[in-house]
């Protein structure tokens, strides 16, 4: 080795060590951190309050088999053509058989309430949940949405359930870590664990599109289960998987907590959903349509049409509009608009910025009901719309022994009700209950429940509640016995 290499080496050396002098001295940001050592603790909190879900529908086998090609001269062919007639005209007798699914969900409320997916009940006759300490109990369905894919059902449970909370999903951030746990293929108390992946994700389900994506393995059968935070929170109603063999290839969806807990909450004290309504067609605003109206970046939502008589209409929406604010929001894109305004309340008053014509425009408008508006969309446009049936599900009242539901057409046709009869039917009564010995029977009606009217079962078992929660033995309910006659009593709670 020279000098000269020496020399070199030595200052090489003296730079390293400074360097390193300078780096102890004023360390630089550590972005990547080692995962969980273990989720063994998390994982026996929260097991208890996830459930499996398994359900049964009967459906007919409805194959028909096709007539044979025979030759015309065939002694038996008028007798064949009989025969395939009669039966493809429904006269031959069809078989039928059960179909079984499975799924996942979680308890939200101690008391009995559970979160799953709707495609996870969607046509089941029967509900089963079980525990993870092998305990089985039958489900009533609370409500339903197709267009979030979530639905809540109810249990009544002889000791109060482990139960989870929502977490703000809006926290959640891509890269943070996530646990899910469910029910694949059957196998129930299935723990796997990923990260965030992405937010926001558009997966063309439905008009409310906002998944939380993660690569925690979800599988057939996970559909309903939890996505858990590091916290033990749920961020997530695990839904759907982008997968070609049906398996998990590290690209599963959710719906966000807070969508889920928004259609839970409306679900639970109506019974359906009621989201805000705007009244018009909106598409994104591209590239060139933002340069042909001078705009600084493509934003908002283009107003193509808007509905007569609508609360947009009303509110002075012109086609051809840029909505660009909404009640205090940015409008990002199109896409953000129609949550926005169905996580709004009804009958607000909204104020709405447009851009008309290259300057903007302060409006105020009054939101209408989505539901309403799809109907009144739908004869604007001439398409016959078939009224969307309540489902017949009847609800438990814990403390009272018996089962109510909304009036329903198939209620109002089996207990002879007046199409005007509001309040709740009673479906089911326990014999040895006190309101049965008061008299209420199946078919009676409920009008007021301490002195207060109720729309829905929620209503009554909140005020049963209310009442329990006070240490008061009765409640006070005025009801319409199955002769007709209206009349008040104090049934005794259990």
């Amino acid at each position: 080795m020279t000098i000269l290499s020496s020399i070199k080496l030595k200052s090489l050396a003296y730079a390293l060590s400074f360097a390193g002098a300078m780096m102890m001295a004023s360390p630089m940001p550590t972005y990547a951190q080692a995962g969980p050592e273990s989720v063994a603790d998390l994982t026996e909190e929260l097991i208890d309050a996830v459930v499996n879900i398994s359900t049964t529908q009967t459906v007919n086998n409805n194959r028909r088999v096709p007539v044979p090609d025979l030759p015309p001269n065939t002694p038996f062919k008028e007798f064949f053509e009989e025969f395939f007639d009669k039966q493809q005209q429904g006269n031959a007798p069809r078989s039928q058989r059960q179909v079984s699914s499975l799924g996942s969900g979680f308890v939200i409320d101690s008391e009995g309430l559970i979160i799953t997916n709707n495609h996870v009940i969607d046509g089941a006759e029967e509900i089963t949940i079980s525990f993870n300490d092998g305990t089985e109990l039958d489900a009533t369905l609370v409500g339903r949405d197709p267009k979030t894919d979530i639905a809540v059902l109810r249990v009544t449970p002889d000791k109060p359930l482990k139960s989870v909370k929502f977490a703000n999903s809006d926290q959640t951030r891509v890269g943070d870590w996530a646990l899910a746990i469910g029910n694949p293929f059957g196998l129930g108390g299935t723990v796997t664990m990923g990260i965030i992946s992405a937010i926001n994700r558009d997966i063309n389900a439905g008009p409310y599109d906002s998944f939380i994506q993660t690569d925690a393995a979800i599988n057939k059968g996970n559909s309903g289960g939890p996505l858990f935070d590091m916290n033990g929170n749920v961020i997530g109603v695990n839904t759907a998987i982008f997968s070609r063999s049906g398996g998990s290839v590290g690209v599963g969806f959710a719906v966000p907590a807070n969508l889920a807990e928004n259609v839970m909450n409306q679900l639970v004290a109506y019974g359906e959903t009621r989201r805000g309504w705007l009244g018009v067609l909106i598409q994104p605003v591209s590239e060139g349509i933002a340069q042909s109206l001078r705009m600084d970046e493509p934003m908002g939502a283009l107003v193509a049409q808007v509905t007569t008589d609508g609360p947009a209409y009303d509110g002075g929406v012109e086609p051809g509009d840029i909505i660009l604010r909404f009640d205090g929001r940015d409008v990002p894109t199109s896409r953000d608009l129609p949550k926005m305004v169905a996580q709004t309340k009804i009958g607000k008053k909204v104020d709405v910025i447009v851009l008309r014509k290259g300057k903007e425009k302060a409006l105020t408008i009054e939101l209408g009901r989505l539901e309403d508006g799809e109907v009144m969309m739908a004869e604007e446009n001439g398409i016959e719309q078939k009224p969307k049936p309540k489902a017949s599900i009847s609800v438990p009242v814990t403390g009272l022994d018996i089962e109510v539901s909304r009036i329903t057409k198939e209620y109002q046709e089996q207990y002879n009700l007046a199409e005007e009869e509001t309040g709740l039917v009673v479906v089911k009564v326990d014999q040895e209950s006190s309101a049965y010995s008061k008299g209420i029977r199946p078919g009676s009606v409920i009008k007021e429940v301490d002195q207060k009217q109720v729309k829905t079962p929620a209503d009554m078992i909140n005020l049963v509640n209310k009442n329990k929660e006070d240490g008061i033995e009765f409640i006070l309910i005025q009801f319409m016995d199955n002769e007709g006659n209206i009349r008040f009593d104090a049934v005794k709670i259990d």
